[in-house]
């Protein structure tokens, strides 16, 4: 699957708005301000297609990127304390209306910050993914920002965090180096064609 020809579809505020899924559909989640759109835009090799937003809880629609064989679906960022009770209620509204549609749904990418331990929204939203049965890895962001033997410990932590999970695949990832870049390329060109050969 070719990565660099990927454009913004649309973006909607409304589980009305959902475009048809006629497509296998890569799904991005992930607290406000954990990479998402830096890590959508490095797999896409563009620097600023997925806005990076200086304000977290700023992104409040579902964002839609065509690829050739498949859509990135960018949910907002979830757990920023500073966002309305009513944004919080139409954020839900909008991302379980996604999930509860007839969607060709081939992977999600849930993201957690490597730096820190997963928040209750991270593992709320890793409940909701499994209780669901969706197919899902975890991308851990921000890989750049520890030395070596940070790293260990942190991977070390996160591994046993999520240990309850059995097979599931944790991805170091920096959009600053690159880390994780082909791999999770990889994994989304082989789900995108074969949508259960997740493993």
């Amino acid at each position: 699957m070719r990565f660099d020809n990927g454009v913004f579809e649309l973006a909607a505020g409304r589980s009305g708005q959902l475009p048809a899924g006629d497509l296998p559909e890569i799904v991005f989640s992930g607290k406000s301000n954990v990479g998402k759109s830096s890590l959508i835009n490095k797999l896409l090799n563009r620097k600023n297609l997925a806005r990076v937003s200086a304000t977290p809880g700023k992104t409040a629609t579902i964002n839609f990127y065509r690829l050739d064989q498949a859509r990135l679906v960018d949910l907002p960022g979830y757990g920023y304390a500073k966002v309305s009770l009513a944004e919080k209620k139409r954020w839900a509204e909008l991302v379980e209306g996604y999930f509860q549609q007839e969607r060709n749904l081939a992977l999600v990418v849930q993201l957690v910050d490597m730096r820190h331990p997963p928040t209750k929204d991270d593992l709320h939203m890793i409940e909701f993914l499994c209780d669901g049965g969706f197919p899902f890895l975890v991308a851990l962001t921000k890989s750049d920002k520890l030395n070596q033997t940070e790293r260990r410990q942190r991977l070390a932590a996160l591994e046993e965090a999520f240990s309850d999970y059995e097979g599931l695949r944790l991805i170091p990832f920096s959009s600053v180096t690159g880390e994780g870049v082909e791999e999770l390329r990889e994994i989304l060109s082989s789900v995108a064609e074969e949508p259960e050969e997740l493993g």
